[in-house]
């Protein structure tokens, strides 16, 4: 399976960039044992369009054009999505979409008008990082870590510890 992160805005040079690509490269050295081909970022273009909701409906027409029905699951990153799955849960759900041979896992982080309704619409899974509204580039890290923390768990190895009964 590949994995395919699309996001919205493209990250400056800084430390944001750095540790994207840090847990980007540790998911694709992790990921060949555990069959994932590849694991990309493509970075989509801001829509100039004046109304915010032309924006996100233009931008969410890019992000469905990586994730085609027929061959890709979308994993979207939502403030409307659900905050209350673990880690363990995201990784059996991917798990299971590997083990079903999709070709694709895109996961989706929109724009600064949020994801389109089309977008939330064909999402196989939302998810939510809280109730906060966080900065494009920390989503995109934390984005990248928990695809990294996915392959953790599936491999496992002791970088994601879980809980721990004391």
């Amino acid at each position: 399976m590949r994995l395919l992160v699309t996001a919205v805005g493209r990250l400056k040079p800084g430390p944001e960039r750095d540790l994207a690509s840090r847990y980007r490269e540790r998911a694709v050295q992790l990921g060949r044992g555990l069959g994932l081909t590849a694991c990309d970022v493509v970075e989509i273009p801001e829509s100039r369009a004046r109304r915010p909701v032309d924006r996100s409906v233009e931008e969410g027409a890019t992000i469905l054009s990586h994730a085609p029905a027929a061959s890709s699951v979308l994993l979207v990153y939502d403030e409307r999505g659900r905050s209350d799955w673990t880690s363990e849960r995201i990784a059996e759900r991917i798990a299971s979409w590997r083990d079903a041979a999709t070709a694709t896992l895109v996961v989706a982080i929109g724009g600064a008008d949020g994801l389109a309704p089309a977008v939330r619409t064909r999402a196989d899974l939302s998810l939510a990082f809280g109730a906060a509204t966080l900065p494009h580039g920390l989503v995109r890290v934390l984005a990248l870590e928990q695809v990294y923390r996915t392959l953790t768990i599936l491999a496992g190895h002791p970088y994601h510890r879980g809980d721990i009964d004391a």
